[in-house]
């Protein structure tokens, strides 16, 4: 019988073998999918667990890329110390996002960050004197020397094990006290005070953890392409990303694997008429959202020993009956083997 943890180590290990295996413009893309699919856990972390609507994530990816880039251009730094700077400057800056989250919810909360990512975009646009403006600029490769390796391999599995971790990482930060939390506050966000969740934390965790992610999925976006610029991090990126994770199912980490998947095989069908894969888009969202909430997620409840704990398409706990006492937090979910 297949299980959540069979299918992940099936799906590395393919990914392991496949520069043996394939050309480079299709190791290329691999290297993209699993960036992004480290970019789309962390989105499916805030929005599908946590229940924040934010549309502040392509930005803070862009700035984890440009913070990566521009420390090496314009300081001297090596990749490894200017990827940790990128990091810190995403999660900084990606937490700070949790002020309006504070007091706004729904679409006041998508607006105020739709608001923080344009001012973003324009800041990558115009301050020419940091980030070189509209041009971008050239990231070095990287070079891992004097292991045998060349930088585009280097940086194959380099993202192969920053995705294996990321997604190892997501699976039991949704099952502990903190995921919880979150989908606590997802549910309800008076009843989980009630049960003595601390919103204030489950909020700024949720956006801290959610930056750390997109942070990481930048400064590996800067030795791939070895260039940045602006148009990488623009809103058909922001859409793309939620795409993703709507396809695949909110609140599923399974189904986040599945959406990147599908939506880069679909992207890439249509690689060469990028209008359609925009009105596309839209299109899938729009039908998703209304007619398919769940994703494609659902599609793995119809397999034999499939078990995934705390995704939204199981089903949960007994309801308890009116009058009932409760104990502090969350309530907890009951345990399905995997």
């Amino acid at each position: 019988m297949l299980s959540p943890r069979r299918a992940a180590v099936v799906f590395f290990l393919v990914l392991a073998v496949l520069p043996t295996l394939v050309d480079p413009y299709v190791l290329f893309v691999a290297n993209r999918l699993m960036i992004y699919l480290v970019l789309a856990l962390g989105l499916n972390i805030l929005i599908g667990y946590a229940g924040q609507f934010a549309f502040s994530h392509a930005a803070i990816f862009g700035i984890g890329a440009y913070g990566a880039g521009l420390l090496q251009v314009k300081l001297g730094l090596p990749y490894g110390v200017a990827a940790i700077g990128g990091i810190v400057a995403a999660t900084v800056i990606g937490t700070l996002v949790a002020l309006p989250a504070l007091r706004l919810s729904g679409m006041y909360l998508a607006l105020a960050t739709l608001s923080f990512a344009m001012a973003v975009q324009w800041v990558f646009l115009n301050w020419n004197s940091v980030t070189f403006g509209a041009g971008g600029f050239r990231a070095p490769k990287l070079d891992v020397s004097p292991i045998p390796l060349g930088p585009d391999t280097a940086i194959y599995y380099l993202s192969w094990i920053v995705a294996a971790i990321a997604l190892v990482v997501s699976v039991r930060l949704v099952r502990s006290r903190h995921g919880r939390s979150f989908i606590a506050v997802r549910d309800g966000e008076m009843a989980a005070q009630a049960l003595g969740v601390n919103l204030l934390n489950a909020k700024f965790a949720a956006f801290a953890i959610s930056a750390v992610f997109a942070g990481t999925a930048g400064v590996l976006y800067t030795p791939l392409l070895a260039f940045v610029s602006p148009e990488s991090f623009d809103l058909f990126h922001m859409i793309m990303v939620l795409a993703m994770v709507i396809v695949g199912g909110l609140g599923s980490i399974a189904g986040t694997v599945i959406g990147v998947v599908a939506m880069f095989g679909l992207i890439e069908l249509l690689r060469d008429a990028k209008a359609f894969q925009e009105i596309l888009l839209g299109v899938i969202l729009v039908n998703f959202a209304l007619l398919r909430p769940d994703g494609l997620a659902w599609l793995l409840r119809n397999v034999p020993g499939w078990r995934e704990r705390l995704s939204r398409g199981e089903p949960g706990p007994p309801k308890v009956a009116s009058g009932a006492s409760h104990t502090s937090g969350p309530p907890a979910p009951k345990e399905e083997a995997v």
